[in-house]
């Protein structure tokens, strides 16, 4: 089974990512969606969980419970293509390449007012809108060291032009790497 990692700042693209590789066949296994599941039943924002569980379990918890989904899958007999949605740590990037072999991390990349905008349109919760919580976000991204994943991907993709531009790279490294 091929496991790989997507990286990005928030509205940079990441669920565009995740959209191609579904087409593809591939199971997306979302850590934000992880955090927002434990933030329901915490009560808490998913900003305060995200903080939170790393505080009271340590830098990992947040790959050791992806990681115990992916073997999950792994057990019930899944040989799809298995895509983490939202690494933000090298200490997740460690965890998932100890667990996976030939683990690789794609990141997709927009510039923050570019970004801002995107985040403005698609109005989920824990998307601020005014420019300010936005910029309070991105940087308890940087926080948990999102930069350092982004600049050590084995891919990097440039999401500030068109949808079908992007659509297209994203269909090519797939293709590049095999993805199925």
């Amino acid at each position: 089974m091929q496991v790989m990692g997507i990286s990005g700042m928030p509205g940079s693209g990441k669920s565009l990512v995740s959209d191609v590789a579904t087409e593809r066949g591939a199971i997306i296994v979302s850590m934000g969606d992880i955090i927002r599941e434990e933030a329901k039943k915490r009560g808490e924002s998913t900003k305060e969980t995200a903080s939170n569980l790393r505080v009271e379990h340590g830098e990992y918890i947040v790959s050791e419970l992806t990681i115990k989904k992916i073997k999950e899958l792994q057990n019930q007999g899944c040989e799809k293509a298995i895509v983490v949605e939202g690494i933000r740590s090298h200490h997740e990037v460690d965890m998932f390449k100890e667990n996976f072999d030939n683990f690789i991390i794609l990141s997709i990349f927009a510039n923050p007012a570019i970004r801002f905008e995107r985040l403005l349109k698609r109005k989920r919760a824990d998307d601020s809108p005014d420019y300010e919580g936005f910029r309070k976000r991105d940087m308890q991204e940087l926080g948990f060291g999102i930069g350092t994943v982004i600049s050590l991907s084995d891919k990097m993709i440039i999401n500030e032009s068109d949808l079908e531009s992007c659509y297209k790279e994203i269909n090519d490294y797939f293709d590049e790497i095999n993805l199925k």
